[in-house]
């Protein structure tokens, strides 16, 4: 790979969720401005995960959040859905990159060339860096969402089927941004 080239970072989130959209981001970093503490979303606290958020947003050379919504997940299943959601982020940057490195296994329909990298969200900066914008994001929609939806307490679960988001659905039924081909909401269909 040659040093100038542009290299986008892609990862999503939302994958394992019963309920909202799967939310993918890219990212470009500056090489000139690197940033410190970049890594899996997962291995970070929610106040760290904020702060390097901010942080990517103002120092990244260009961040682009794509997504795929619960009906289209519904459609077209989980993982063609997280495929489209990192599409719609690559295809929506506003610089065009000339080598595109993904986490997983996967790779996004993209007329870019690049990798994808298993792990890459604990590896790879770029890659990282998508994956904590991305969780951001993903989690400042499900605040959005425990707002309209009062009682399911998506901002405690994040959306993900845990005893407590469980007993929400028992107790409430199956709203509109539940994802109606996952299990635990098939079930109460």
């Amino acid at each position: 790979m040659p040093h100038s080239q542009i290299i986008a970072g892609v990862d999503e989130v939302g994958r394992g969720c019963i309920v909202g959209p799967v939310i993918a981001a890219a990212v470009i970093l500056d090489p000139e401005r690197p940033i410190t503490g970049l890594t899996d979303s997962k291995k970070l606290t929610e106040r760290k995960r904020e702060q390097l958020s901010s942080l990517i947003k103002q120092q990244s050379i260009a961040w682009v959040i794509g997504r795929a919504e619960a009906s289209e997940i519904d459609q077209i299943n989980i993982l063609q859905a997280s495929l489209l959601a990192m599409q719609r982020a690559v295809n929506s940057l506003s610089v065009q990159p000339s080598w595109l490195k993904v986490d997983g296994n996967q790779y996004p329909d993209s007329e870019c060339p690049g990798e994808t990298i298993i792990q890459g969200d604990l590896l790879v900066a770029e890659i990282s860096a998508a994956s904590i914008i991305a969780k951001v994001y993903r989690d400042g929609e499900m605040a959005i969402l425990d707002s309209l939806y009062s009682g399911y307490e998506f901002s405690r679960h994040k959306g993900y089927p845990t005893k407590l988001h469980k007993e929400k659905l028992t107790e409430l039924g199956v709203s509109e941004q539940h994802r109606r081909t996952f299990a635990p909401v098939k079930l109460m269909l």
